[in-house]
């Protein structure tokens, strides 16, 4: 009998054994598989924090891009008028010439006021 409850015991301590041997390796694995994951998520940190700062970038030459289109308008929308003032071809050229100068000027003093 007492052989019996030896082997009981040994087949037992074999079983738990087995039972922490496997636990030990669900827990390595899981060990493994979340610095995978902390890994995988400082990467797309930052990735993340580059395209932020790429669309940053993009936003502000979009509002450069825009102010210099709204200033390219304002000229057009200038010259638009003053060709309809302009009456015969002969007045055209003087009247340009002189629109050209009035806006050059006014480009300088928008640059001093800028300053």
């Amino acid at each position: 009998m007492r052989r019996t409850c030896t082997y009981v015991n040994f087949v037992s301590n074999v079983l738990k054994l087995a039972a922490m041997s496997k636990m030990v390796e669900l827990v390595d694995s899981l060990e493994v598989k979340v610095s995978k994951l902390l890994h995988r998520l400082k990467v797309l940190e930052r990735t993340n924090r580059r395209l932020e700062q790429e669309v940053a970038d993009a936003n502000q030459k979009i509002s450069g891009l825009e102010k210099t289109a709204q200033e390219w308008e304002e000229k057009y929308h200038s010259l638009k008028m003053a060709n309809s003032m302009l009456g015969s071809n002969e007045n055209k050229t003087e009247a340009k010439l002189k629109i050209n100068t009035l806006i050059r000027e006014i480009d300088l003093c928008i640059a001093q006021l800028s300053e």
